[in-house]
C-alpha cells in the first residue's frame, strides 16, 4: 500500500476517534475533506465505507454493487429528497428561470440574468457544501 494511502487512512481514523460522530452527514464529510486535504470525495467515501461508519444517504451515495444495494440506496435518497424542501425549492426556482428564458417576451438583460441564476442553482444542486466557495470565485470573475 502506498504511504499516502496509509496516511489518509490513519488521518481518517484519528479524525473519527476525535469526533466520534454517530453518523457521517454532509457537514462531517466537508470537515473531513478539509482535514484530510487533498482527498477526493469518492476516495474519502470509499474509506468510510471500508471503516463501516454509518453514513447518511446523501454521503453514502448510490451503491451499485448489487441490485439490492442499488434499490436501498435509491429509496434512501428518495426519502432524503422528499424530506428536503430546500432541494425541491431550488429545483422549482431553476425550472421557473428556464421558463422565463424560454418566453419570447423576456428582455435580453433578464435572459442573461436568468441564465446566470440557473448556473448558480445548478451548481448548488450539484454540490451544496461547495457552493459558498464556488460563489466567491464566481463573483471574483
Amino acid at each position: 500500500m502506498p504511504p499516502s494511502t496509509k496516511t489518509k487512512k490513519h488521518a481518517l481514523s484519528r479524525w473519527l476517534a476525535e469526533h466520534d460522530p454517530p453518523r457521517i452527514g454532509v457537514p462531517e464529510l466537508v470537515e473531513m475533506q478539509q482535514a484530510l486535504a487533498p482527498i477526493s470525495e469518492a476516495y474519502l467515501r470509499s474509506l468510510l465505507l471500508e471503516c463501516g461508519v454509518p453514513l447518511t444517504p446523501m454521503v453514502e451515495g448510490v451503491r451499485q454493487g448489487t441490485l439490492d444495494e442499488l434499490e436501498a440506496s435509491l429509496l434512501a435518497l428518495l426519502q432524503e429528497y422528499q424530506r428536503c424542501d430546500r432541494i425541491r425549492q431550488v429545483i422549482t426556482a431553476k425550472e421557473h428561470a428556464h421558463l422565463a428564458i424560454s418566453k419570447k417576451s423576456a428582455p435580453v438583460r433578464d435572459a442573461s440574468h436568468k441564465t446566470e441564476a440557473i448556473l448558480w442553482m445548478a451548481t448548488w444542486l450539484e454540490n451544496p457544501p461547495l457552493f459558498p466557495d464556488w460563489i466567491k470565485l464566481r463573483r471574483a470573475v
